[in-house]
């Protein structure tokens, strides 16, 4: 996807940490990522563009969404992800203006009034960074529980781990964060009235600019300034004290952390008070600012020095809760779910089962389709500048990958394995490089679930030999997927009958290609909980219904829905049904 990162910040925040840090991850990912800020401290990789936010006047808000529309436009922007009130005010309106998904991060409380009750201004999905967040913009600014998402700060975890405690002669206590606002004054106070300056060597680690009321203290304690290596500061720590990521990472490296924010204090962090310490963000979200007993400060200071290190299970919670690769996974869902909601498009899945080419063929039952319409709809698709994806393409690009800015994805699925499928199909998908998932049963020679219905019975097709199944797997054009043994009815049957006829067919299947299956058909796109537990447990990664399941792809893997195809779907029907908001022009008719 295109994403344009948005932050208005004038010195290195914890927004900006986590932009970067979460956009680094995106762009391994093969995500493109751009930035547009007042300023942009981490490294990063990806286009910066500078746009001087926290300039609030009228004239320059209209400059601010001009810019940004600009932006949108010129790069193709897919959506917009902010980070702040400032930028997430101009990206509204901007995302408004061009129909563009956004999404905003919510780092802090958010100031109450009437206008940002009415406008909340931050697009189609909001993300606190914890529960606190969440709760006030419930409560006080009227944001509908529906449109939040906690999504908490991602942390490259592989880049903080635990070392042996320091020895050192006199214990060091290093406070992270900034000198300005909130934060600056906790600074102050700590220094001022809470820690023995001189019976601790105090460190203060901070990317701000030295204010004139903290001159009083650089000859009792060490003003360390901004650096990239934070885990070695960290590590040479005998008690950490911050909020937010200061927090996380100290924990992540085994440090006795005293959480204290810009609102509460939390206290050293164990298991017990955890839960509350993630909810708050570490002490930085609460009612009030600085709403702390200071005088309760000196004894948790030396409560937290009487440990040589946080607990080990304290370290591995926060590993799990808070590992980059999970948390941009989650974002990457979110991404998904706006972007296909507000656009209201989803790839198109396409159903075919039979091809013929001639009348004798036709059936009854089965839908069919005759091969020189089948030329002309990949004619279409061709012309549309449609690529093909297999589930296996997305088995290792992810479902995200469908949603590519510079490429135009369908999917095509045959449905049973039937002879044509190799004698009439496979020649046209070599002539016009695409590519098909084919669902195979194995445990049959013929269709003898349709020859054998109560009703309308229809006549005998072949069905491929393992050979040709083999050759099929071989032509680089198909993927081969698992279609029960039988083509029955699956939610008809017991728990073992189901496993049976899935497993058996599975392993049937990668028998013959030499391979493993990454996806499975429900016969007739019928299902159960166990239908889906079953594939899942046996390690299909996608599986496939019929007209079951979300409109988007992605919001569940087991249940994906297609498109039918059928004898009489002409070239326009066709056209109509890949132009991506069929299945929701179908499902919402107005």
């Amino acid at each position: 996807m295109n994403i344009l990162m948005a932050l208005s910040q004038l010195e290195v925040t914890g927004a900006e940490v986590y932009a970067t840090t979460v956009g680094n991850q995106l762009t391994k990912r093969g995500h493109t990522v751009h930035y547009v800020s007042d300023t942009l401290t981490k490294p990063f990789v990806g286009q910066y563009f500078k746009l001087r936010f926290n300039k609030r006047s009228i004239l320059r808000r209209f400059w601010h969404v001009a810019y940004l529309v600009y932006l949108i436009k010129k790069h193709h922007i897919q959506l917009v992800h902010a980070h702040s009130r400032a930028s997430s005010w101009s990206c509204h309106v901007a995302c408004k203006i061009t129909g563009t998904p956004m999404v905003t991060t919510v780092h802090g409380r958010q100031p109450v009034h009437r206008s940002r009750k009415a406008f909340h201004a931050m697009g189609d999905k909001a993300l606190p960074v914890c529960e606190a967040i969440e709760q006030q913009l419930i409560e006080e600014l009227d944001v509908p529980a529906s449109q939040l998402t906690v999504s908490r700060n991602g942390i490259e975890t592989q880049a903080f781990s635990p070392a042996e405690p320091p020895n050192n002669a006199k214990p060091i206590i290093t406070i992270v964060g900034r000198l300005t606002g909130p934060k600056g004054d906790l600074c102050y106070r700590l220094l001022d009235e809470c820690l023995d300056l001189g019976k601790y060597d105090v460190r203060v680690l901070t990317g701000s600019a030295m204010e004139t009321r903290f001159e009083n203290f650089t000859k009792k304690a060490s003003f360390l300034g901004y650096t990239n290596d934070v885990a070695q500061v960290l590590h040479q720590s005998d008690l950490v004290i911050g909020a937010g990521r200061v927090a996380i990472e100290s924990l992540l490296c085994g440090r006795p952390t005293f959480a204290i924010g810009e609102a509460i204090s939390i206290g050293i962090v164990d298991e017990n008070n955890l839960p509350h310490a993630m909810a708050t963000n570490f002490g930085d979200i609460g009612p009030n600012i600085l709403d702390i007993d200071f005088d309760s400060i000196a004894h948790e200071v030396e409560k937290g020095l009487g440990h040589s290190s946080c607990s080990p299970s304290v370290t591995e919670k926060i590993r799990d809760y808070y590992n980059l690769d999970n948390i941009v996974s989650q974002l990457e869902t979110i991404y998904q779910d706006v972007v296909v909601s507000k656009l209201q498009k989803e790839m198109p899945v396409l159903m075919y089962h039979r091809f013929i080419d001639n009348e004798a063929k036709k059936g009854t039952r089965g839908p069919y389709i005759d091969i020189q319409l089948f030329e002309k709809h990949l004619k279409l698709l061709k012309r549309m500048g449609f690529e093909s994806l297999t589930f296996e393409e997305l088995a290792r690009k992810g479902s995200i990958e469908r949603l590519n800015p510079n490429k135009r994805y369908f999917m095509l699925t045959v449905d049973d394995g039937f002879v044509d499928n190799y004698e009439l199909m496979l020649p046209l998908l070599k002539k016009y490089n695409f590519k098909a998932v084919v669902y195979v049963v194995t445990g049959e020679t013929y269709n003898r679930w349709d020859v054998e219905a109560n009703e309308n019975p229809d006549k005998p097709f072949p069905l491929m030999s393992s050979e040709q199944i083999k050759a099929m797997a071989d032509s680089g054009f198909i993927e081969i997927g698992g279609h029960t043994l039988s083509h029955p009815s699956l939610s008809k049957l017991s728990y073992a009958e189901q496993k049976r006829e899935i497993e058996q067919n599975k392993c049937e299947l990668e028998s013959i290609i030499g391979k493993k299956l990454t996806s499975f058909a429900y016969p007739y796109g019928d299902l159960d909980d166990n239908s889906k537990a079953i594939a899942r447990n046996l390690g299909f990664e996608f599986a496939v219904a019929t007209n079951s399941g979300p409109l988007a792809f992605h919001q569940d893997l087991y249940q994906i829905r297609r498109i039918a195809i059928f004898p009489k779907t002409s070239v326009f029907g066709l056209w109509r049904k890949i132009c991506g908001n069929y299945t929701f022009r179908k499902n919402n008719p107005r």
